[in-house]
């Protein structure tokens, strides 16, 4: 069995579809902070069958919780004060997302002007669509 020590303080995130962690891992810029990460991938799970698991040792403020709910709002946020469970934050739609994902319309002034940032505003919160500010595209991808 793999143990992974507990954390001090940080955040623990939980039930990540299987396989999606190093995703979030780079989404969530953790690569760029000076603290301990824990990545587990394919651990068992009761409600997924199988989930990621990431361990942050660091303060919580650093996490963007907009960018989390963006890719996945049905993951847990564990808040970790002196070693325990202290809050489990919420994650909802956030109604605007800033350079985060790219509008791909090549019609768009975001294609034209490069250091225009690229943002998007939830269209229909149910089907999690959003639309370019600008170009009002919609955004297909799925993260």
């Amino acid at each position: 069995m793999l143990n992974v020590g507990k954390i001090e303080e940080g955040f623990v995130l939980d039930h990540i579809k299987a396989g999606k962690s190093l995703s979030l891992y780079e989404h969530l810029q953790l690569d760029k902070l000076d603290c301990t990460v824990a990545i587990i991938k394919n651990a068992r799970s009761v409600k997924l069958g199988k989930k990621d698991i990431l361990k942050v040792e660091c303060d919580i403020d650093t996490l963007d919780l907009d960018v989390l709910a963006f890719i996945d709002h049905n993951i847990t946020v564990n808040v970790i004060k002196n070693g325990d469970i202290v809050e489990k934050k919420d994650l909802v739609l956030p109604r605007r997302i800033k350079n985060v994902i790219k509008c791909h319309n090549p019609r768009c002034i975001t294609s034209i002007e490069q250091g225009l940032p690229h943002i998007f505003t939830l269209a229909d919160e149910e089907k999690a669509i959003y639309r370019c500010k600008y170009c009002e595209e919609k955004y297909s991808e799925k993260f």
